[in-house]
C-alpha cells in the first residue's frame, strides 16, 4: 500500500493519455502543505470505498484533509463526468491510488544573533488521486 504513496512517478503517469479508461483522476498542485503531512491523511483513504474515504476526510480536523476532500470530490466528478473515464455506478467508486508528489519550495529567512539566518523552507505539494470502480481489482496488487 505505502508504494502508491510515494513520490516521484504520480504526476507524469496519470496526466498521459495511457491511463485505463476505468480510472478517473483528479491532480491539485502547488498545494501549501507539506507532503510529509499529506501522505498520513493519504494512507487513511488509499483502498476505501469513496463515501467512508469522504466521511473520514470530513470530520478530520486538519488543513490537509480539506485538501485531499477537495481532490476527491473532483476526482469523483470527474468520473461522472468524463468522456475519457467509463465508470458505471458512482456509489461502487474505490479511491484505487494516491500520489503525493513534492511540490517547489519558498525559501525564507529567519534573522538570528550576531548577523547569522537560518533557512526556512516552506514546502509545496502535488497530489494526484485516482478512483476506479469496485469490481475491476479495487487494490493495486490484490
Amino acid at each position: 500500500m505505502a508504494d502508491f504513496l510515494e513520490k516521484g512517478e504520480g504526476l507524469a503517469k496519470y496526466k498521459s493519455e495511457e491511463r485505463p479508461r476505468d480510472e478517473a483522476v483528479a491532480v491539485a498542485r502547488f498545494i501549501r502543505v507539506p507532503p510529509s503531512k499529506v501522505r498520513i491523511m493519504a494512507r487513511n483513504i488509499l483502498g476505501r470505498p469513496v463515501d467512508q474515504a469522504v466521511n473520514t476526510l470530513t470530520f478530520s480536523p486538519n488543513k490537509t484533509a480539506r485538501v485531499l476532500l477537495k481532490v476527491l470530490n473532483s476526482a469523483v466528478a470527474n468520473a461522472q463526468t468524463s468522456r475519457r473515464a467509463s465508470v458505471g455506478d458512482i456509489d461502487r467508486l474505490v479511491v484505487y491510488r494516491v500520489y503525493v508528489d513534492q511540490g517547489p519550495s519558498l525559501k525564507r529567512w529567519h534573522p538570528r544573533s550576531q548577523g547569522r539566518a537560518n533557512a526556512i523552507l516552506k514546502r509545496t505539494s502535488h497530489i494526484t488521486v485516482v478512483v476506479k470502480e469496485a469490481g475491476r481489482q479495487a487494490r493495486p496488487g490484490a
